[in-house]
């Protein structure tokens, strides 16, 4: 199963990682830190009243394992919301994060 996982996200991060990264462009590093499989991940603007696409599209992040996320999206605003849903159908949000200064993102 963790082979799978780690597969998964090793294709998560290469999909995210395949074009290079230009000035606009922000580049993290997610963390799952909890006992639970992460099902969906959700990044959008802070000013935005809806959530953008699943960066997982169909994959996921298991408990304990981590993945380089790249937004490429041409904004210049820093400020973002991010949503997780997990495998057991929990939600975590944080909201109005800096990920312009922002190495890394660990659910907990």
């Amino acid at each position: 199963m963790r082979i799978k996982t780690l597969s998964s996200a090793a294709l998560l991060a290469t999909t995210l990682l395949i074009a290079p990264a230009s000035a606009e462009d922000l580049q993290f590093t997610l963390i799952n830190d909890t006992d639970t499989p992460i099902a969906g991940f959700f990044v959008s603007p802070a000013s935005s009243d809806s959530w953008e696409d699943n960066l997982m599209d169909g994959g996921y992040l298991d408990a304990g394992y981590e993945t380089e996320v790249l937004i490429e999206d041409g904004l210049s605003t820093c400020a973002y919301d991010i949503r997780a849903s997990f495998t057991d159908g929990e939600t975590l949000e944080d909201y109005g994060l800096d990920l312009c200064d922002l190495g890394s993102y660990t659910f907990e």
